[in-house]
């Protein structure tokens, strides 16, 4: 049926380009929503007031966290290239545009881990502290649980903005979908690639936002 419709698309590169975007997406969305957490873990309890108090750490990774996820994804890649290749032995393939996703994405998502923590009651935070919980406790059993609904929402919208990186990524030899639309759609001019291509990202794109909207209507409790 669909090589009928559609007879000038190669089936066999699409769903191979496919898997590789799941690929990509899948493993940087894990890293990032892990390194995440512990970024903005920092940028929380570093600050002042909180119980990691310490104006140095704090500053340092706030330099961090704005440097690369105010990098165009594009121009991060580049730069990331030497690293990548000492990392992961190639520039090219999917395993070669994980570094960039993983680093351009974690800050961006570590920020928002930030801002979820700063929207917890104060007072929660204060009754542990005063009943004696210690740090792991209180990140464990207050933090953690309480910020959830925002950080699964978070991890949602970085998840899809991650799609577009890979799709990005594509366009330099990384796989996937985007370097079929860029390869067989754009450069030889064949539509009907460039077509299925934007209509399966599409689709992984309301696949996430779906399932991440389930989830935290699931676990949000208020």
């Amino acid at each position: 049926m669909l090589e009928q419709l559609l007879p000038e698309v190669k089936w066999e590169k699409v769903w191979e380009a496919t898997w590789e975007t799941i690929y990509m997406t899948s493993l940087s969305v894990v890293a990032t929503f892990f390194l995440g957490i512990i970024l903005g873990l920092l940028l929380f309890l570093t600050a002042k007031g909180n119980i990691w108090e310490n104006k140095f750490i704090n500053g340092l990774v706030a330099v961090i966290v704005n440097i690369f996820r105010s990098i165009p994804f594009i121009i991060l890649i580049i730069l990331l290239l030497p690293f990548t290749k000492v990392l992961v032995g190639t520039i090219l393939g999917a395993n070669a545009a994980l570094p960039a996703l993983i680093i351009g994405a974690a800050p961006f998502y570590g920020r928002m881990v930030e801002i979820a923590l700063r929207e917890i009651d104060k007072g929660v935070i204060e009754a542990a502290r005063s009943m004696g919980a210690k740090s792991g406790t209180i990140i464990w059993k207050v933090l953690l649980p309480e910020s959830m609904p925002a950080l699964v929402s978070g991890i949602t919208v970085t998840a899809i903005a991650l799609i577009g990186s890979t799709a990005m990524a594509g366009v330099i030899g990384a796989g996937g979908l985007g370097n079929l639309a860029f390869l067989e759609g754009f450069n030889r001019g064949n539509n009907q690639v460039t077509l299925v291509a934007t209509v399966i990202i599409l689709i992984f794109v309301f696949i996430i936002q779906i399932i991440g909207d389930i989830i935290t209507k699931t676990i949000d409790k208020r």
